[in-house]
This record gives C-alpha cells, sequence and structure tokens, in this order.
C-alpha cells in the first residue's frame, strides 16, 4: 500500500496523481496544530484552510480514491505532521510514500527529514501548478547583477505566448502600468461581490474555538469570500472576468474608504491553495477579453496578466533562490515593535484604520493597502521586519510564506536589502491622498509635516530618508528624494524629527 500525502495548499484536482484510481494508494490529509499554532492566523484563513481540505478530500472519495482525513478534534490526531504520517504507516501497513514539493521551506525541510528517517521506499513529484521551477527565476537572472522583474516577465510572455502577435507584445508595448493608476472616485459601478456558497462556516469556527487555536480576526458568516471548492473558484474567476474586468486595470491601484474589494478579483486564496492553476487563470480572462475586445481595453487584462505571470511566479523564484537566509535579512537595520493598532485598528489615522480594519473583518487587503499603507508605515516606523512578517503571514487568507516573505521583506520592507526592489516603497501624505479618500475624513491633515494635526506620515517619511540616508548614498532611484531631504533647513529637520520622535516612541497614541 502507497500513502500519498496532500497539504493544505495542495488541493488541485488536475494533478498528475488523480488521473487513474488506485485500491493500493491511500491519500491523507491532515488538520493539525502543528499549522494553527506556528503564527496566530486570521480565522477566516483557518476555517478556509480546513473547510477547503474536507470538500477536496470529499471529492476525492466521491471519484473513487482511497482517502484517509485527520480533523483537528480526532482523537488519533498527533497534531504533527511526523507523529500523524507515522501512525498511519503502521496501521495500514504503508509499504512506501510519496509527497509533492512543498512551497514553504520549513515544510521542504520537515518531510526531506522525515524521509531520511523512515524505512521506506519515497518518492517527491511536482505540484503541478506553477507555470516555472523552482530554479528557473535563479536561471533566468544567472550572471546579472539585478533580478529585474520586467525581464522575467516579459519573457514568460514569449514562453507562453500570452498577449503577444507574431512575437511581439500585443498592443506594441510590454506594460500598461501607467495606465493602471487611477483613483475610484465613486463611479464606474462596483458590483456587489461574489459569494461563493460555502458550508460548514458555523461548524469550522466553533471546531477552532473549542480546540483552543489563537486566532485573529473575526468572521462574518453571511458574507465569506473565500471558496471551498474548484468549482466555486471557477464561478468566482467568471465573475470577475464578467463584472470587474473591464475596469481592473484602471483602478487595480485605487483605495477608498466605503469599498474592500473594488475591481479585484479576489481569487488569491483560490489560487495558493492551487483549486485553480495561474496557467488557466490568464488563459480564462485572455479569452474573455478576446470574446469582448470592443469594450474591454487592453490595458484592463494587461495588468491582471502581469501581477500572475509575473509577480507571482517572479516571488516564488526569489523565495527558493534566497531561503533560508531571506527570513534573517534586515538591510536597514530596523529593529522597532509593531505598533499594536496593527491587532485592533485603533488609530486617528484614516488610512490605517480602514485598511487594518478591512483586514481584520474580511482577512483580506488589495496589495496597494498591503504595500502603501500597512507595509509604508511599517518601514517609516522602522518595525522590525520580523514583526512584520509575523502579521503579514496570519491576518490574510492567502499568505503562504512563499509569496508573504517575499513581499514583506523584499517589496514592502526592502528588509532584503534590494534584491526585489531597486528603492523601498515609502511615501508621505501626498500618495495616499492621490490615490484614495482616506485623506479626507481623517483627524490629520495631509499637507502638514508638523503640529498636532500634521499628517504623522509626512514627518516620519523625512525621518525615515534622514536616518537611512547612509543605505541609500548609491542609490541612483533615491537621489532626488535625497536632494529634496538636503534642502530642509536644519532646524525645520530637527522639528520634524522630534515629532516623529514623539510618533515612535507611542505610535499607538496617534
Amino acid at each position: 500500500m502507497k500513502l500519498r500525502l496532500i497539504l493544505g495548499d495542495q488541493l488541485n484536482l488536475q494533478h498528475q496523481w488523480f488521473d487513474t484510481v488506485d485500491q493500493e494508494v491511500t491519500y491523507i490529509l491532515m488538520e493539525m496544530r502543528q499549522e494553527t499554532d506556528y503564527a496566530p492566523h486570521h480565522i477566516q484563513k483557518v476555517v478556509g484552510f480546513f473547510g477547503a481540505m474536507r470538500h477536496f478530500a470529499q471529492t476525492l472519495k466521491q471519484q473513487g480514491h482511497q482517502v484517509i482525513y485527520l480533523k483537528l478534534d480526532d482523537a488519533e490526531n498527533q497534531q504533527s505532521l511526523p507523529a500523524n504520517l507515522n501512525n498511519i504507516i503502521a496501521q495500514e501497513h504503508i509499504t512506501s510514500f510519496e509527497y509533492q514539493a512543498p512551497d514553504e521551506y520549513r515544510l521542504d525541510q520537515q518531510l526531506k527529514s522525515f524521509c531520511e528517517e523512515i524505512n521506506l521506499p519515497t518518492a517527491l513529484v511536482d505540484s503541478d501548478h506553477f507555470m516555472t521551477s523552482r530554479e528557473e527565476l535563479s536561471q533566468f537572472f544567472e550572471g546579472k547583477k539585478q533580478l529585474i522583474l520586467e525581464f522575467f516577465y516579459r519573457n514568460m510572455r514569449k514562453q507562453f505566448n500570452l498577449l503577444m502577435q507574431q512575437g511581439q507584445p500585443e498592443g506594441g508595448q510590454w506594460n500598461f502600468d501607467k495606465s493602471n493608476r487611477k483613483k475610484w472616485k465613486g463611479s464606474p459601478a462596483i458590483p456587489v461581490a461574489y459569494i461563493p456558497q460555502t458550508e460548514e462556516l458555523a461548524s469550522l469556527k466553533q471546531l477552532i474555538h473549542k480546540a483552543g487555536v489563537k486566532t485573529i480576526g473575526t468572521l462574518d458568516t453571511e458574507n465569506y469570500l473565500f471558496p471551498f471548492s474548484r468549482e466555486e473558484a471557477l464561478v468566482q474567476l467568471a465573475y470577475f472576468c464578467e463584472h470587474l474586468l473591464v475596469h481592473f486595470g484602471d483602478y487595480q491601484d485605487a483605495l477608498h474608504t466605503e469599498e474592500i474589494n473594488l475591481f479585484h478579483s479576489r481569487i488569491s486564496f483560490a489560487l495558493n491553495v492551487k483549486m485553480i492553476s495561474p496557467l488557466e487563470v490568464v488563459e480564462k480572462v485572455i479569452a474573455y477579453y478576446r470574446q469582448y475586445d470592443d469594450e474591454i481595453e487592453l490595458a484592463q487584462v494587461e495588468g491582471f496578466v502581469r501581477q500572475i505571470i509575473g509577480w507571482r511566479e517572479y516571488m516564488r523564484g526569489i523565495y527558493w533562490k534566497e531561503m533560508p537566509a531571506y527570513a534573517l535579512k534586515n538591510a536597514l537595520e530596523n529593529h522597532n515593535p509593531l505598533p499594536d493598532f496593527y491587532w485592533t485598528a485603533k488609530t486617528k489615522m484614516n488610512c490605517l484604520h480602514h485598511s487594518i480594519q478591512n483586514s481584520l473583518d474580511n482577512a483580506y487587503a488589495h496589495h496597494i493597502q498591503r504595500l502603501m499603507i500597512t507595509g509604508n508605515f511599517a518601514l517609516l516606523a522602522q518595525v522590525h521586519p520580523d514583526a512584520v512578517d509575523q502579521w503579514y503571514l496570519g491576518i490574510y487568507a492567502d499568505a503562504i510564506e512563499w509569496v508573504q516573505i517575499t513581499n514583506t521583506r523584499g517589496m514592502s520592507q526592502w528588509a532584503d536589502g534590494g534584491i526585489v526592489a531597486t528603492k523601498p516603497y515609502v511615501s508621505a501624505a501626498s500618495y495616499i491622498n492621490k490615490m484614495s479618500n482616506y485623506c479626507e475624513s481623517c483627524a490629520y491633515d495631509k499637507k502638514k509635516r508638523l503640529g498636532e494635526d500634521a499628517c504623522p506620515f509626512n514627518s516620519l517619511y523625512w525621518n525615515f530618508l534622514d536616518d537611512k540616508k547612509q543605505y541609500f548614498a548609491k542609490n541612483n532611484r533615491m537621489a532626488m528624494m535625497l536632494r529634496l531631504l538636503e534642502k530642509i533647513p536644519p532646524q525645520e529637520l530637527a522639528e520634524i524629527k522630534a515629532r516623529a520622535g514623539a510618533i515612535l516612541s507611542n505610535p499607538d497614541a496617534y
């Protein structure tokens, strides 16, 4: 009897394993405290994983496969991967063990160690999900000084013939990013988000609380937006194509107090647990665009495709190229604690209040809320990247380390010293006001650097540049901002730094 392990983010019904039904193969899925407890996770994230895993196991059984499923409260559940596997191997008289390549370094190492310790034949197979291999990015950039995303993205377009015409980019340019920066001002209208028909929400919530699992955030069972099945994920994708794609590119960087989703697809959870694959997603989106290209502009589609086949695959390649050292990087030597308001949303800064409250309520925030609001403030506040990592990993339902840590330490916190981003993504209030309506009803004045009602982002921004100027002295992309810093009169800069110091000493008072 062969035992095959399926992890919680390997719910791929299209995997080669399931092409045939073999009664001498048993599949094992497990809900474990090992996975709920390595960081404090959002209740919606834990519910999402468990619900999707249960639905996946049931589907396999319906197809005729042999499946063992350990629920969190099963008496025989040892709550750790090696212990449970050893029990099953003994009980079921297993003669060989197979598993799919994990996407987290810790699980990769744990399973390698497990296979070395058991006295059975073992085999590792691919997860049949990503468009690139673990090593492909490293091979593509071999000998290069910088890992420029744009070059990797163009190669992906060519390799998979996506939005290409006779070897050239459709529309005559590769990237429409400059067309993707509109501020949403109440129109065009945003359709109500598609709500998947998930089951067991209340019972899963009760199970998790009864087990004493420490979670964050809240769960509204009436408006739960993460699908439990591939069928629901495909409906969610179709809904995006039919109702949201037409304006996605224009407003993908927009922020608004009254809108949670704007025109975003909300498919990242389904993608990251592998219910759906990146290639099928972009092919369906492009096919819909081809059908309605008189109504949908290329810029709307290219912006979406770039996120899936460019950014997502690029981040995974960075992860496997740089781990495990990447998880320890702190290039700017930041050491401050994460403010308590990241767990409560209790702050007078309107942009942070809305972005964090949204995260606590929905286990979701779109990429600009993550990068230019919560991430921006954490970097300006010089928070230790370990603390930022833990928050991002726990609070978002789609957060799995391979994609979370590269976005956090790389794109958001510049802790990797420029491996991912050529400059830190920091801004004062002007950018936030440009892309949102957050500043309109805020207690602070977006134009002020000094005074009790001055926006904290403004003084923190110039304080950050002054504190870290030696790190960016040779960074061409920071040269203009450093020149502006030099033009601030010494007395004014001293007052700005004093204001920033007061904020940093007690950020929860602001």
